[in-house]
């Protein structure tokens, strides 16, 4: 009989402890720690941009693509992204300009450029004006990722 209790009581114990571990993972769901961090990618080279994109979601992250400056800019993805990869020369509006822009209207959005032509004006402007990372296409996955965890450490 002894025996039949202490199992019993043992069952409960564990299902009380099961209960307390869902609670608290149902807690930690529901906090912004679970929110997928949205990374906006701005690219006028479509193939770069779509592989870019991809690259970023195989690494957990959401995405939103945009072929222009102007066109983020005008997206309702300016006020929720987490970071922002962007080409440096792009027709219109040139990323630098982007960032510049940005910070005159108060986003503090994390930026790493990716740029065919690794200039040093441009880069030493990028990084000045608070830029995670420069890199060179084609660039290094693990250079992307790394400047991706130092983006979204500062964001949070």
């Amino acid at each position: 009989m002894n025996v039949t209790i202490r199992i019993v009581h043992d069952r409960a114990l564990i299902g009380i402890q099961c209960y307390l571990i869902a609670i608290q993972f149902d807690k930690m769901r529901k906090t912004n720690l679970s929110r997928v961090p949205v990374i906006a990618i701005v690219d006028d080279d479509e193939s770069f941009r779509r592989a870019t994109t991809s690259f970023v979601r195989s690494l957990g992250y959401g995405t939103a693509a945009f072929d222009s400056a102007v066109a983020f800019l005008e997206s309702d993805r300016v006020r929720d992204a987490d970071c922002l990869i962007t080409d440096v020369q792009m027709p219109g509006m040139t990323g630098i300009e982007l960032q510049d822009r940005l910070i005159a209207q108060g986003h503090r959005l994390p930026v790493i450029f990716i740029t065919a032509f690794p200039e040093v004006k441009a880069r030493a402007q990028a990084i000045t004006a608070g830029a995670i990372g420069f890199l060179a296409k084609p660039f290094d996955d693990q250079g992307l990722i790394a400047c991706l965890d130092e983006a979204l450490t500062r964001s949070n």
